[in-house]
Protein backbone atom coordinates (compact mmCIF):
# COMPACT_ATOMS: atom_id res chain seq x y z
CA UNK A 1 0.00 0.00 0.00
CA UNK A 2 2.87 2.33 0.81
CA UNK A 3 4.45 1.67 -2.55
CA UNK A 4 1.15 2.39 -4.33
CA UNK A 5 0.86 5.88 -2.83
CA UNK A 6 4.19 6.92 -4.35
CA UNK A 7 7.37 8.17 -2.79
CA UNK A 8 6.53 11.87 -3.06
CA UNK A 9 3.35 11.58 -1.00
CA UNK A 10 4.78 9.61 1.96
CA UNK A 11 5.75 11.53 5.06
CA UNK A 12 9.46 11.15 5.84
CA UNK A 13 9.24 8.86 8.84
CA UNK A 14 10.42 5.36 9.77
CA UNK A 15 8.89 3.72 6.71
CA UNK A 16 10.38 0.76 4.84
CA UNK A 17 11.89 1.21 1.39
CA UNK A 18 11.40 -1.20 -1.49
CA UNK A 19 14.26 -1.85 -3.89
CA UNK A 20 12.61 -4.32 -6.24
CA UNK A 21 9.01 -3.11 -6.19
CA UNK A 22 7.33 0.04 -7.48
CA UNK A 23 3.80 1.39 -7.53
CA UNK A 24 3.31 -0.30 -10.89
CA UNK A 25 3.84 -3.77 -9.42
CA UNK A 26 1.67 -2.85 -6.43
CA UNK A 27 -1.27 -1.80 -8.61
CA UNK A 28 -0.84 -4.95 -10.68
CA UNK A 29 -1.00 -7.02 -7.49
CA UNK A 30 -4.17 -5.23 -6.32
CA UNK A 31 -5.91 -5.84 -9.65
CA UNK A 32 -4.86 -9.48 -9.67
CA UNK A 33 -6.07 -9.98 -6.09
CA UNK A 34 -9.44 -8.39 -6.86
CA UNK A 35 -9.90 -10.57 -9.95
CA UNK A 36 -9.12 -13.75 -8.02
CA UNK A 37 -11.56 -12.75 -5.26
CA UNK A 38 -14.44 -12.43 -7.70
CA UNK A 39 -13.46 -15.63 -9.53
CA UNK A 40 -13.57 -17.62 -6.28
CA UNK A 41 -16.83 -16.14 -4.93
CA UNK A 42 -18.36 -12.92 -6.22
CA UNK A 43 -20.82 -12.59 -3.32
CA UNK A 44 -18.19 -12.85 -0.61
CA UNK A 45 -15.87 -10.55 -2.55
CA UNK A 46 -18.55 -7.86 -2.87
CA UNK A 47 -19.47 -8.18 0.79
CA UNK A 48 -15.82 -7.89 1.83
CA UNK A 49 -15.28 -4.75 -0.26
CA UNK A 50 -18.48 -3.15 1.10
CA UNK A 51 -17.47 -3.98 4.66
CA UNK A 52 -13.99 -2.54 4.09
CA UNK A 53 -15.42 0.72 2.69
CA UNK A 54 -17.82 0.99 5.63
CA UNK A 55 -14.96 0.43 8.05
CA UNK A 56 -12.88 3.11 6.33
CA UNK A 57 -15.75 5.62 6.58
CA UNK A 58 -16.25 4.87 10.27
CA UNK A 59 -12.56 5.31 10.96
CA UNK A 60 -12.43 8.51 8.93
CA UNK A 61 -15.38 10.24 10.64
CA UNK A 62 -15.36 8.72 14.15
CA UNK A 63 -11.72 8.11 14.93
CA UNK A 64 -10.11 10.40 17.52
CA UNK A 65 -7.26 12.68 16.57
CA UNK A 66 -3.76 11.36 17.07
CA UNK A 67 -0.31 12.86 17.32
CA UNK A 68 1.22 10.81 14.53
CA UNK A 69 1.08 11.76 10.88
CA UNK A 70 -1.58 10.89 8.32
CA UNK A 71 -0.81 9.63 4.83
CA UNK A 72 -4.04 11.35 3.71
CA UNK A 73 -2.59 14.76 4.51
CA UNK A 74 0.40 14.10 2.29
CA UNK A 75 -1.89 12.90 -0.49
CA UNK A 76 -4.14 15.96 -0.20
CA UNK A 77 -1.17 18.31 -0.27
CA UNK A 78 0.28 16.61 -3.33
CA UNK A 79 -3.00 16.64 -5.26
CA UNK A 80 -3.83 20.26 -4.39
CA UNK A 81 -0.37 21.42 -5.41
CA UNK A 82 -0.52 19.47 -8.67
CA UNK A 83 -3.92 20.82 -9.71
CA UNK A 84 -3.09 24.37 -8.67
CA UNK A 85 -0.13 24.27 -11.03
CA UNK A 86 -2.48 23.08 -13.77
CA UNK A 87 -4.57 26.26 -13.35
CA UNK A 88 -2.36 28.21 -15.74
CA UNK A 89 -3.36 31.88 -15.84
CA UNK A 90 -1.93 32.11 -19.37
CA UNK A 91 -4.70 29.79 -20.55
CA UNK A 92 -7.41 31.88 -18.96
CA UNK A 93 -10.64 32.21 -20.97
CA UNK A 94 -14.07 33.70 -20.36
CA UNK A 95 -15.59 30.20 -20.34
CA UNK A 96 -13.49 29.37 -17.25
CA UNK A 97 -14.61 32.45 -15.33
CA UNK A 98 -16.08 32.07 -11.88
CA UNK A 99 -16.52 34.54 -8.98
CA UNK A 100 -13.40 34.71 -6.80
CA UNK A 101 -14.20 37.22 -4.09
CA UNK A 102 -12.15 39.18 -1.60
CA UNK A 103 -14.48 40.63 1.05
CA UNK A 104 -12.89 43.34 3.17
CA UNK A 105 -14.22 43.20 6.73
CA UNK A 106 -13.53 45.97 9.20
CA UNK A 107 -15.25 44.27 12.13
CA UNK A 108 -16.99 40.87 11.81
CA UNK A 109 -19.43 41.79 14.57
CA UNK A 110 -21.30 44.12 12.21
CA UNK A 111 -20.79 42.12 9.01
CA UNK A 112 -22.42 38.75 9.67
CA UNK A 113 -25.24 39.28 7.17
CA UNK A 114 -22.90 40.43 4.41
CA UNK A 115 -20.44 37.59 5.04
CA UNK A 116 -23.20 35.00 4.68
CA UNK A 117 -24.63 36.67 1.57
CA UNK A 118 -21.28 36.82 -0.22
CA UNK A 119 -20.81 33.15 0.64
CA UNK A 120 -23.96 32.52 -1.42
CA UNK A 121 -23.03 34.73 -4.33
CA UNK A 122 -19.56 33.24 -4.73
CA UNK A 123 -21.17 29.79 -5.21
CA UNK A 124 -18.33 27.40 -6.14
CA UNK A 125 -15.65 30.09 -6.49
CA UNK A 126 -12.91 31.35 -4.21
CA UNK A 127 -13.90 33.28 -1.09
CA UNK A 128 -11.41 35.22 1.02
CA UNK A 129 -12.13 37.29 4.12
CA UNK A 130 -9.66 40.15 4.30
CA UNK A 131 -8.88 42.48 7.18
CA UNK A 132 -6.39 45.32 7.57
CA UNK A 133 -4.95 46.21 10.96
CA UNK A 134 -3.24 49.55 11.20
CA UNK A 135 0.27 49.50 12.62
CA UNK A 136 3.97 49.41 11.93
CA UNK A 137 5.92 46.21 12.54
CA UNK A 138 9.07 48.23 13.30
CA UNK A 139 7.46 49.67 16.43
CA UNK A 140 5.94 46.37 17.65
CA UNK A 141 7.69 43.59 19.58
CA UNK A 142 5.97 40.82 17.58
CA UNK A 143 3.42 40.18 14.84
CA UNK A 144 0.00 41.13 16.28
CA UNK A 145 -1.89 39.20 13.59
CA UNK A 146 -0.82 35.70 14.64
CA UNK A 147 -3.01 35.78 17.74
CA UNK A 148 -6.06 36.84 15.72
CA UNK A 149 -6.18 33.97 13.24
CA UNK A 150 -7.86 31.60 15.71
CA UNK A 151 -10.77 34.01 16.18
CA UNK A 152 -11.22 34.45 12.42
CA UNK A 153 -11.07 30.71 11.73
CA UNK A 154 -13.56 30.10 14.55
CA UNK A 155 -15.82 32.69 12.90
CA UNK A 156 -15.63 30.77 9.59
CA UNK A 157 -16.61 27.55 11.36
CA UNK A 158 -19.38 29.25 13.35
CA UNK A 159 -21.00 30.83 10.27
CA UNK A 160 -20.57 27.58 8.29
CA UNK A 161 -19.03 29.29 5.27
CA UNK A 162 -16.32 28.11 2.89
CA UNK A 163 -13.73 30.83 3.12
CA UNK A 164 -10.06 31.54 3.61
CA UNK A 165 -8.76 34.29 5.89
CA UNK A 166 -6.08 36.83 4.97
CA UNK A 167 -4.93 39.43 7.47
CA UNK A 168 -2.36 42.13 6.87
CA UNK A 169 -0.61 44.91 8.78
CA UNK A 170 -0.26 48.28 7.05
CA UNK A 171 0.10 51.97 7.76
CA UNK A 172 -3.26 52.69 6.06
CA UNK A 173 -6.33 50.79 4.96
CA UNK A 174 -5.67 51.67 1.34
CA UNK A 175 -2.17 50.18 1.39
CA UNK A 176 -3.48 47.12 3.21
CA UNK A 177 -6.14 46.48 0.57
CA UNK A 178 -3.50 46.87 -2.12
CA UNK A 179 -1.37 44.24 -0.37
CA UNK A 180 -4.26 41.78 -0.21
CA UNK A 181 -5.25 42.33 -3.84
CA UNK A 182 -1.67 41.66 -4.90
CA UNK A 183 -0.90 38.59 -2.77
CA UNK A 184 -4.22 36.90 -1.94
CA UNK A 185 -4.77 33.52 -3.50
CA UNK A 186 -2.37 31.09 -5.12
CA UNK A 187 -1.71 30.37 -8.78
CA UNK A 188 -4.90 30.58 -10.80
CA UNK A 189 -7.04 30.92 -7.68
CA UNK A 190 -6.79 34.63 -7.08
CA UNK A 191 -9.57 37.10 -6.24
CA UNK A 192 -11.03 38.84 -9.28
CA UNK A 193 -13.72 40.76 -7.36
CA UNK A 194 -13.34 43.15 -4.43
CA UNK A 195 -16.33 43.60 -2.11
CA UNK A 196 -16.47 46.57 0.26
CA UNK A 197 -19.06 47.75 2.70
CA UNK A 198 -20.60 51.12 1.93
CA UNK A 199 -19.14 54.26 3.48
CA UNK A 200 -21.81 56.23 5.32
CA UNK A 201 -22.57 57.63 8.76
CA UNK A 202 -24.91 54.87 9.95
CA UNK A 203 -23.84 53.15 13.15
CA UNK A 204 -23.09 49.42 12.82
CA UNK A 205 -24.92 46.81 14.88
CA UNK A 206 -23.34 43.91 16.70
CA UNK A 207 -25.03 40.82 15.22
CA UNK A 208 -22.36 38.26 16.10
CA UNK A 209 -23.46 35.93 18.89
CA UNK A 210 -20.69 33.94 20.52
CA UNK A 211 -21.95 30.36 21.00
CA UNK A 212 -20.07 30.08 24.28
CA UNK A 213 -21.93 33.13 25.61
CA UNK A 214 -25.36 32.53 24.09
CA UNK A 215 -26.36 30.14 26.91
CA UNK A 216 -25.34 32.62 29.58
CA UNK A 217 -27.80 35.10 30.97
CA UNK A 218 -26.49 38.58 31.55
CA UNK A 219 -28.04 41.96 32.01
CA UNK A 220 -25.12 43.74 30.42
CA UNK A 221 -26.10 44.56 26.80
CA UNK A 222 -22.49 45.19 25.82
CA UNK A 223 -21.62 41.53 26.38
CA UNK A 224 -19.12 42.16 29.17
CA UNK A 225 -17.49 39.09 30.69
CA UNK A 226 -17.11 40.42 34.20
CA UNK A 227 -20.34 38.82 35.51
CA UNK A 228 -19.67 35.33 34.12
CA UNK A 229 -18.42 32.38 36.12
CA UNK A 230 -14.82 31.38 35.72
CA UNK A 231 -15.87 27.77 35.03
CA UNK A 232 -17.56 28.68 31.78
CA UNK A 233 -15.83 28.33 28.41
CA UNK A 234 -13.91 31.39 27.18
CA UNK A 235 -15.39 33.26 24.19
CA UNK A 236 -14.47 32.01 20.74
CA UNK A 237 -14.25 35.47 19.18
CA UNK A 238 -11.89 38.20 20.35
CA UNK A 239 -13.02 41.04 18.11
CA UNK A 240 -13.24 44.65 19.20
CA UNK A 241 -16.58 46.28 19.90
CA UNK A 242 -18.41 47.93 17.05
CA UNK A 243 -18.07 51.63 16.36
CA UNK A 244 -20.39 53.71 18.52
CA UNK A 245 -20.77 51.15 21.32
CA UNK A 246 -20.53 52.12 24.97
CA UNK A 247 -17.31 50.22 25.68
CA UNK A 248 -15.54 51.52 22.56
CA UNK A 249 -13.01 54.10 23.74
CA UNK A 250 -10.95 54.86 20.64
CA UNK A 251 -12.11 57.52 18.25
CA UNK A 252 -10.58 56.06 15.09
CA UNK A 253 -8.14 57.68 12.76
CA UNK A 254 -10.48 60.53 11.81
CA UNK A 255 -12.17 61.11 15.15
CA UNK A 256 -15.55 59.39 14.68
CA UNK A 257 -14.50 55.79 15.16
CA UNK A 258 -13.68 55.23 11.48
CA UNK A 259 -10.24 54.16 10.34
CA UNK A 260 -10.46 55.77 6.90
CA UNK A 261 -12.04 58.81 5.31
CA UNK A 262 -14.20 59.20 2.20
CA UNK A 263 -11.24 60.24 0.08
CA UNK A 264 -9.30 57.08 0.91
CA UNK A 265 -12.40 54.92 0.48
CA UNK A 266 -13.00 56.07 -3.11
CA UNK A 267 -9.25 55.76 -3.77
CA UNK A 268 -9.50 52.06 -2.84
CA UNK A 269 -12.26 51.64 -5.43
CA UNK A 270 -10.14 53.37 -8.07
CA UNK A 271 -7.09 51.25 -7.18
CA UNK A 272 -9.06 48.01 -7.58
CA UNK A 273 -10.29 49.05 -11.03
CA UNK A 274 -6.74 49.96 -12.06
CA UNK A 275 -5.74 46.43 -11.07
CA UNK A 276 -8.55 45.06 -13.29
CA UNK A 277 -10.61 43.84 -10.36
CA UNK A 278 -14.39 43.94 -10.35
CA UNK A 279 -15.76 46.09 -7.54
CA UNK A 280 -18.90 45.57 -5.46
CA UNK A 281 -20.14 48.01 -2.82
CA UNK A 282 -22.64 46.53 -0.37
CA UNK A 283 -25.01 48.85 1.45
CA UNK A 284 -27.74 48.29 4.06
CA UNK A 285 -26.68 44.75 4.98
CA UNK A 286 -26.54 45.50 8.71
CA UNK A 287 -29.99 44.03 9.30
CA UNK A 288 -29.84 41.41 6.54
CA UNK A 289 -31.06 38.07 7.89
CA UNK A 290 -30.82 35.32 5.33
CA UNK A 291 -33.30 33.03 7.10
CA UNK A 292 -35.94 35.77 7.26
CA UNK A 293 -35.43 36.96 3.68
CA UNK A 294 -35.68 33.44 2.26
CA UNK A 295 -38.67 32.38 4.33
CA UNK A 296 -41.18 30.35 2.26
CA UNK A 297 -44.12 32.45 3.50
CA UNK A 298 -43.53 35.25 0.98
CA UNK A 299 -42.15 35.47 -2.60
CA UNK A 300 -38.52 36.48 -3.00
CA UNK A 301 -37.44 38.95 -5.68
CA UNK A 302 -34.00 40.07 -6.87
CA UNK A 303 -34.03 43.37 -8.78
CA UNK A 304 -31.41 44.14 -11.44
CA UNK A 305 -30.92 47.64 -12.91
CA UNK A 306 -28.17 47.11 -15.52
CA UNK A 307 -27.83 50.72 -16.64
CA UNK A 308 -25.68 53.61 -15.54
CA UNK A 309 -28.36 55.68 -13.80
CA UNK A 310 -26.02 58.66 -13.54
CA UNK A 311 -25.79 58.89 -17.33
CA UNK A 312 -29.14 58.48 -19.10
CA UNK A 313 -27.45 59.01 -22.47
CA UNK A 314 -25.57 55.72 -22.03
CA UNK A 315 -28.56 53.52 -21.26
CA UNK A 316 -26.95 50.46 -22.86
CA UNK A 317 -27.50 46.94 -21.57
CA UNK A 318 -24.72 45.31 -23.51
CA UNK A 319 -21.55 46.69 -21.98
CA UNK A 320 -19.17 44.73 -19.75
CA UNK A 321 -20.53 46.12 -16.50
CA UNK A 322 -24.14 45.29 -17.39
CA UNK A 323 -23.19 41.73 -18.29
CA UNK A 324 -21.38 41.39 -14.97
CA UNK A 325 -24.53 42.46 -13.09
CA UNK A 326 -26.57 39.87 -14.97
CA UNK A 327 -23.98 37.18 -14.30
CA UNK A 328 -23.87 37.78 -10.55
CA UNK A 329 -27.67 37.85 -10.33
CA UNK A 330 -27.85 34.59 -12.30
CA UNK A 331 -25.24 32.95 -10.05
CA UNK A 332 -27.18 33.98 -6.96
CA UNK A 333 -30.35 32.52 -8.46
CA UNK A 334 -28.51 29.21 -9.07
CA UNK A 335 -27.72 28.75 -5.37
CA UNK A 336 -30.02 26.16 -3.84
CA UNK A 337 -31.47 28.45 -1.18
CA UNK A 338 -32.11 31.23 -3.77
CA UNK A 339 -33.63 29.12 -6.56
CA UNK A 340 -37.15 30.21 -5.68
CA UNK A 341 -36.18 33.87 -6.06
CA UNK A 342 -37.46 35.64 -9.17
CA UNK A 343 -35.16 37.90 -11.15
CA UNK A 344 -36.71 41.19 -12.22
CA UNK A 345 -34.82 43.11 -14.88
CA UNK A 346 -35.80 46.77 -15.29
CA UNK A 347 -35.61 48.44 -18.68
CA UNK A 348 -35.53 52.24 -18.43
CA UNK A 349 -37.25 53.79 -21.47
CA UNK A 350 -38.03 57.31 -22.64
CA UNK A 351 -40.91 58.64 -24.65
CA UNK A 352 -40.48 58.27 -28.38
CA UNK A 353 -38.45 55.06 -28.19
CA UNK A 354 -39.78 51.66 -29.19
CA UNK A 355 -40.60 49.95 -25.90
CA UNK A 356 -41.63 46.67 -27.47
CA UNK A 357 -38.51 46.55 -29.62
CA UNK A 358 -36.26 47.14 -26.62
CA UNK A 359 -38.05 44.45 -24.63
CA UNK A 360 -37.80 41.93 -27.46
CA UNK A 361 -34.10 42.66 -27.95
CA UNK A 362 -33.39 42.29 -24.25
CA UNK A 363 -35.54 39.15 -24.04
CA UNK A 364 -33.61 37.59 -26.93
CA UNK A 365 -30.34 38.42 -25.18
CA UNK A 366 -31.52 36.77 -21.98
CA UNK A 367 -32.62 33.73 -23.96
CA UNK A 368 -29.17 33.42 -25.54
CA UNK A 369 -27.56 33.75 -22.12
CA UNK A 370 -30.03 31.25 -20.62
CA UNK A 371 -31.00 33.67 -17.87
CA UNK A 372 -34.57 33.44 -16.63
CA UNK A 373 -35.78 36.91 -15.71
CA UNK A 374 -38.90 39.04 -16.01
CA UNK A 375 -38.37 42.24 -17.99
CA UNK A 376 -40.20 45.36 -16.79
CA UNK A 377 -40.26 48.61 -18.77
CA UNK A 378 -39.97 51.65 -16.53
CA UNK A 379 -40.63 55.12 -18.00
CA UNK A 380 -38.27 57.70 -16.55
CA UNK A 381 -38.91 60.84 -18.60
CA UNK A 382 -39.59 62.87 -15.45
CA UNK A 383 -36.30 61.81 -13.92
CA UNK A 384 -34.27 62.35 -17.08
CA UNK A 385 -35.73 65.86 -17.45
CA UNK A 386 -33.88 66.79 -14.24
CA UNK A 387 -30.53 65.63 -15.63
CA UNK A 388 -28.10 68.38 -16.56
CA UNK A 389 -27.65 67.07 -20.11
CA UNK A 390 -31.34 67.45 -20.95
CA UNK A 391 -31.53 70.83 -19.30
CA UNK A 392 -28.47 71.86 -21.29
CA UNK A 393 -30.11 70.73 -24.51
CA UNK A 394 -33.11 72.95 -23.83
CA UNK A 395 -30.90 75.95 -23.25
CA UNK A 396 -28.96 75.24 -26.42
CA UNK A 397 -32.15 75.10 -28.44
CA UNK A 398 -33.25 78.48 -27.13
CA UNK A 399 -29.85 80.10 -27.51
CA UNK A 400 -28.27 80.08 -30.97
CA UNK A 401 -25.08 81.82 -29.88
CA UNK A 402 -23.56 78.91 -27.95
CA UNK A 403 -21.79 77.09 -30.78
CA UNK A 404 -18.45 77.14 -29.01
CA UNK A 405 -20.02 75.64 -25.92
CA UNK A 406 -21.58 72.86 -27.99
CA UNK A 407 -18.20 71.96 -29.49
CA UNK A 408 -16.62 71.75 -26.04
CA UNK A 409 -19.38 69.48 -24.74
CA UNK A 410 -19.13 67.26 -27.83
CA UNK A 411 -15.39 66.87 -27.26
CA UNK A 412 -15.99 65.94 -23.61
CA UNK A 413 -18.59 63.36 -24.59
CA UNK A 414 -16.17 61.80 -27.09
CA UNK A 415 -13.45 61.56 -24.47
CA UNK A 416 -15.70 59.80 -21.95
CA UNK A 417 -16.70 56.19 -22.50
CA UNK A 418 -19.78 54.40 -21.25
CA UNK A 419 -18.36 52.94 -18.04
CA UNK A 420 -16.61 56.14 -16.91
CA UNK A 421 -17.98 58.63 -14.47
CA UNK A 422 -18.76 61.89 -16.34
CA UNK A 423 -16.03 64.47 -16.18
CA UNK A 424 -18.51 67.12 -15.11
CA UNK A 425 -20.22 64.98 -12.46
CA UNK A 426 -20.56 67.95 -10.15
CA UNK A 427 -23.42 69.15 -12.38
CA UNK A 428 -25.60 66.23 -11.30
CA UNK A 429 -28.25 67.73 -9.04
CA UNK A 430 -29.54 66.18 -5.83
CA UNK A 431 -33.05 66.49 -7.24
CA UNK A 432 -32.18 64.16 -10.11
CA UNK A 433 -30.56 61.61 -7.79
CA UNK A 434 -33.50 61.71 -5.39
CA UNK A 435 -35.93 61.27 -8.30
CA UNK A 436 -34.03 58.20 -9.54
CA UNK A 437 -33.96 56.86 -6.00
CA UNK A 438 -37.75 57.14 -5.78
CA UNK A 439 -38.05 55.46 -9.18
CA UNK A 440 -36.12 52.45 -7.88
CA UNK A 441 -38.04 52.53 -4.59
CA UNK A 442 -41.44 52.27 -6.25
CA UNK A 443 -43.96 51.24 -3.53
CA UNK A 444 -46.28 49.76 -6.18
CA UNK A 445 -43.85 46.84 -6.64
CA UNK A 446 -43.20 44.18 -3.98
CA UNK A 447 -39.89 45.00 -2.25
CA UNK A 448 -37.01 42.76 -3.31
CA UNK A 449 -34.61 40.86 -1.08
CA UNK A 450 -31.63 42.59 -2.70
CA UNK A 451 -31.02 45.07 -5.52
CA UNK A 452 -28.20 45.03 -8.08
CA UNK A 453 -27.26 48.51 -9.36
CA UNK A 454 -24.69 49.79 -11.81
CA UNK A 455 -21.61 51.34 -10.20
CA UNK A 456 -19.95 54.08 -12.32
CA UNK A 457 -16.21 54.59 -12.32
CA UNK A 458 -14.82 57.14 -9.86
CA UNK A 459 -13.85 60.48 -11.41
CA UNK A 460 -10.31 60.96 -12.61
CA UNK A 461 -10.05 64.13 -10.53
CA UNK A 462 -9.39 63.06 -6.93
CA UNK A 463 -10.92 66.32 -5.67
CA UNK A 464 -14.33 65.02 -6.75
CA UNK A 465 -14.16 61.79 -4.77
CA UNK A 466 -16.35 63.20 -1.99
CA UNK A 467 -18.97 64.35 -4.50
CA UNK A 468 -18.94 60.92 -6.16
CA UNK A 469 -19.55 59.20 -2.82
CA UNK A 470 -22.33 61.66 -1.95
CA UNK A 471 -24.10 60.89 -5.22
CA UNK A 472 -23.92 57.15 -4.58
CA UNK A 473 -25.34 57.72 -1.11
CA UNK A 474 -28.33 59.65 -2.45
CA UNK A 475 -28.89 57.07 -5.17
CA UNK A 476 -29.08 54.14 -2.71
CA UNK A 477 -30.78 55.86 0.21
CA UNK A 478 -33.42 53.68 1.95
CA UNK A 479 -33.23 51.00 -0.75
CA UNK A 480 -32.60 48.12 1.62
CA UNK A 481 -29.84 45.60 0.85
CA UNK A 482 -28.18 46.92 -2.30
CA UNK A 483 -25.11 45.96 -4.32
CA UNK A 484 -23.40 48.60 -6.45
CA UNK A 485 -21.45 46.60 -9.03
CA UNK A 486 -18.81 47.50 -11.59
CA UNK A 487 -17.31 44.88 -13.87
CA UNK A 488 -14.05 45.39 -15.77
CA UNK A 489 -13.51 41.97 -17.38
CA UNK A 490 -15.79 40.03 -19.75
CA UNK A 491 -17.69 37.23 -18.03
CA UNK A 492 -20.24 36.26 -20.71
CA UNK A 493 -19.87 35.12 -24.30
CA UNK A 494 -22.30 33.78 -26.89
CA UNK A 495 -19.60 32.52 -29.29
CA UNK A 496 -19.30 29.04 -27.77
Amino acid sequence: MTSATGEDEVVAELLPTFRYFTWHTCVLGIIGCAVMMFLINAIYASASIAFMLLLLLLIHYLSPTSSWGYISQALIFHQVRKYLLMLDVRKDHVKFWRPQVLLMVSNPRSSVGLIKFINDIKKSGLYVLGHVQLGDLDTLPSDPLQSQYDSWLSLVDHLNIKSFVNLTLADSVRHGVQHLLFISGLGGMRPNTLVLGFYDDSLPKDTLIDPSLSICSTSDPSGSLQDFDHDQEPPLFHFSSVRGSVDRQDGGEIGDGKVLGPQEYVAIIADAMKMLKNVVLARNFNDFDRSVVLSPSSPVFVDVWPVNLLRPDSSSYVDTCSFFLLQLACILNMVRSWRKARLRLFLCVEEGRSVRGSEEKLGQLLKELRIKAQVFSVPWDQQVALHWQRQGERKQQSDTNNEDKEKIEEEEEEDDYVNSFPSNATRLSDDYLSAVNKLILDPARPPPAVRFLYLPRPPADTRRYTTYLHQLELLTQDLGPTLLIHGVTPVITTDL
